[in-house]
C-alpha cells in the first residue's frame, strides 16, 4: 500500500513540474514573438518616416525661393480688386490669390519641419541671397521676379492700362515660376514638393496661355 501511495505521489509531483515547464517556455516564447514583433514595427515605422521626410538642398531651395515669388504674385493680384477695368483680370487675380496663398503656407510648414530659415512677407533679394541651399548663380531661382520700378508703375496704374500692365508681368511671372517647378520635378526628392510643382507648372501654364489670349496673343 505503501508502494503504491509513494508511485502516486512521484506521478503527480513529475506531472506539476512537466506542466510548469511548459507555460515557461510558453510565455519566454510569447516574449520573444512579442519583442520580434515590436522591433519590427519599430523599424518599419522608422524607415517609413524616414523616406516620409526625404529632402534635399534642391527641396529647400525650392521652398525658400517660391515662397517669395508667390508673395509678389499674391501683392499684385490684390491690386486688381481696386485698379482692374476687366473682370476676366479680376476674376483671374481671385484665382491666383486662392490658388498660391495656401501653397506659401506648406511650404512654409516644410522649412519649418525641417529646421530652414522661412523668407519673412516681403522678403528682399538681398536677404534671399544669404540663405543657405539659395543657388542664385544661375538666377534662375528667382526667375519672373519683378523689381521695384515695376511694382510702383503696376500700383500707379488703373483701368486698362493696369489690366495690360498686370497681363503683361504676370506672364512673365509665372513663366518663371515654371522654370523654378520645372527644376524642382527634376532634382528634388521630396515626394510633396515635386507634386507641388507638377501643380504648379500644370496651372500656371493655363494661366500663361489665359492671359496670353486676354492680351490678345492667342
Amino acid at each position: 500500500m505503501r508502494n503504491t501511495r509513494t508511485y502516486l505521489v512521484r506521478r503527480t509531483a513529475l506531472a506539476v513540474t512537466a506542466l510548469t515547464a511548459a507555460v515557461t517556455l510558453a510565455a519566454c516564447g510569447n516574449d520573444h514573438d512579442s519583442g520580434s514583433d515590436s522591433g519590427g514595427h519599430a523599424a518599419a515605422s522608422a524607415s517609413s518616416s524616414t523616406g516620409a521626410d526625404a529632402h534635399n538642398a534642391q527641396d529647400v531651395s525650392f521652398a525658400q525661393g517660391m515662397i517669395p515669388h508667390h508673395q509678389q504674385a499674391l501683392e499684385m493680384a490684390r491690386l486688381a480688386a481696386g485698379k482692374a477695368s476687366s473682370a476676366q483680370v479680376k476674376d483671374l487675380a481671385a484665382r491666383i490669390e486662392k490658388a498660391q496663398d495656401p501653397e506659401i503656407k506648406t511650404m512654409s510648414g516644410w522649412l519649418t519641419a525641417w529646421n530652414e530659415k522661412v523668407p519673412a512677407s516681403g522678403a528682399s533679394m538681398d536677404s534671399m541671397d544669404s540663405m543657405p541651399g539659395m543657388d542664385h548663380g544661375s538666377g534662375s531661382d528667382m526667375a519672373g521676379m519683378m523689381d521695384p520700378k515695376d511694382m510702383t508703375m503696376l500700383e500707379k496704374a488703373s483701368g486698362k492700362d493696369f489690366d495690360t500692365m498686370f497681363l503683361t508681368m504676370m506672364v512673365e511671372h509665372h513663366e518663371g515660376a515654371v522654370k523654378m517647378a520645372g527644376t524642382e520635378q527634376t532634382k528634388g526628392s521630396y515626394g510633396p514638393a515635386k507634386s507641388m510643382a507638377g501643380d504648379i507648372v500644370k496651372g500656371q501654364t493655363a494661366e500663361i496661355t489665359e492671359m496670353n489670349k486676354l492680351l490678345g496673343k492667342g
